[in-house]
């Protein structure tokens, strides 16, 4: 099972390695900036669909069926995100607003299992085993940081003051690895519980 948070660890030094290789050659030129721009986006579709895939595994451990399911539906949405970050006007100023509803969108395909999760194992076992609120906390923090970065906020309220320090795009990369941390944070718990006694498949349990 070290490949299940295996691939949320890819996936997060994935897009950190390609964000930090983006802002750090993108001033070279045009085509270069292009190139690892695509890099960039493609990386934050890769910590999504890595975010996933343990929370998915644990979440529905005693329900191979959904699992599969919801796994595949995030892999071929994750994959339609990377195919459009392809898209060379996908980069330009014009679709910033675009490149985040992209995101949020992929993100937001979580609520359909969150939402099975809940009705199945109910509200206070969700909320406690299933440590939705830390998964909750997590999708604030993304959400909060695409909408600053589709805004541009603080620096459209406040122009020349942000050029530097704390503007939107900063903000934004900061609560990304915030959210990875509250994820990891909240996943390993999920994990503890499904190796203790409680948490091990029963014939009822299984779907």
């Amino acid at each position: 099972e070290k490949v299940v948070f295996g691939m949320f660890f890819l996936g997060a030094v994935l897009c950190l390695s390609f964000s930090w290789l983006f802002h750090t050659v993108y001033c070279h030129s045009e085509k270069v900036s292009r190139t690892f721009s695509k890099l960039d986006y493609s990386g934050i579709a890769l910590l999504i669909m890595g975010s996933f895939v343990p929370w998915l595994y644990y979440s529905f451990y005693c329900s191979p069926q959904p699992r599969l399911i919801y796994l595949s539906i995030v892999c071929v949405l994750g994959i339609s995100a990377i195919i459009v970050a392809q898209w060379d006007r996908f980069a330009t100023p014009k679709h910033r607003q675009t490149r985040a509803g992209v995101f949020l969108g992929l993100g937001l395909s979580g609520v359909v299992p969150t939402m099975h999760f809940t009705i199945a194992e109910g509200f206070v076992k969700a909320t406690t085993v299933g440590q939705m609120g830390w998964f909750f906390l997590m999708a604030v923090m993304y959400i909060t940081g695409a909408g600053l970065y589709a805004a541009r906020i603080p620096e459209r309220f406040f122009p020349g003051k942000f050029d530097i320090w704390f503007q939107s795009h900063q903000i934004f990369h900061v609560l990304v690895v915030a959210a990875a941390f509250v994820h990891f944070y909240g996943v390993s718990n999920l994990q503890e519980f499904r190796y203790g006694l409680e948490g091990g498949c029963t014939d009822d349990s299984l779907l």
